[in-house]
């Protein structure tokens, strides 16, 4: 095997186990994205080969050259919670190219829940709570092996559009519960949306 370019990329069975954990996040608000758009399919394909990379049936050099087929979706609706929708099954199905994306993906889905929620900070609260809460102890390990956001600039969690706004911010929560089995959220975003 080859080594690991980035510490962003993760080991292939590592990408296999956060890969679950991206399509149910991402899988969560799919419905924000359906519900304006129920005759695309990407988002919701993107998941299942997320899945199925999840169960070692997918070639990850093919899933490559796929990854962002899901979130192109994102540019085909207006509604700003469908279209971080379809970015959280594009950013899931990027996990078989690099594991970081796995926060990508729930990122994005926390966000789509927030801008779907009648209190946007609650709503992401939520989310994330539920995403921490789903986290198995390999997922969590996998998780615990990426740099923390904006320290690695040789993936996603460099600087770009995760590290900023919304997105970032989510993940530097998320990254931080990873530290422990503590749920209970500091969250009081100052990002923009």
């Amino acid at each position: 095997m080859l080594p690991i370019g980035s510490a962003q990329t993760l080991s292939r069975s590592d990408r296999r186990i956060v890969a679950a954990w991206a399509a149910a996040c991402a899988e969560r608000v799919l419905w924000l994205f359906e519900a304006e758009a129920p005759q695309d399919s990407r988002p919701r394909d993107a998941i299942a080969r997320t899945r199925a990379f999840a169960r070692g049936e997918l070639d990850v050099a093919e899933e490559i050259r796929r990854r962002f087929v899901g979130g192109g979706a994102a540019r085909d609706v207006r509604a700003p919670a469908a279209a971080a929708a379809a970015r959280a099954a594009g950013q899931a199905a990027a996990v078989a190219h690099m594991g970081a994306h796995a926060l990508g993906a729930a990122a994005y889905a926390a966000k789509a829940a927030g801008l779907a929620a009648p209190d946007q900070q609650v709503g992401i609260a939520q989310e994330i709570r539920w995403q921490l809460s789903r986290m198995s102890a390999p997922v969590k390990a996998a998780l615990r092996l990426l740099p923390p956001l904006g320290e690695d600039s040789s993936g996603p969690l460099g600087p770009g559009l995760l590290a900023s706004g919304l997105q970032g911010a989510i993940i530097r929560e998320l990254q931080a519960g990873l530290a422990g089995p503590d749920l209970s959220l500091r969250w009081a975003p100052d990002a923009d949306v």
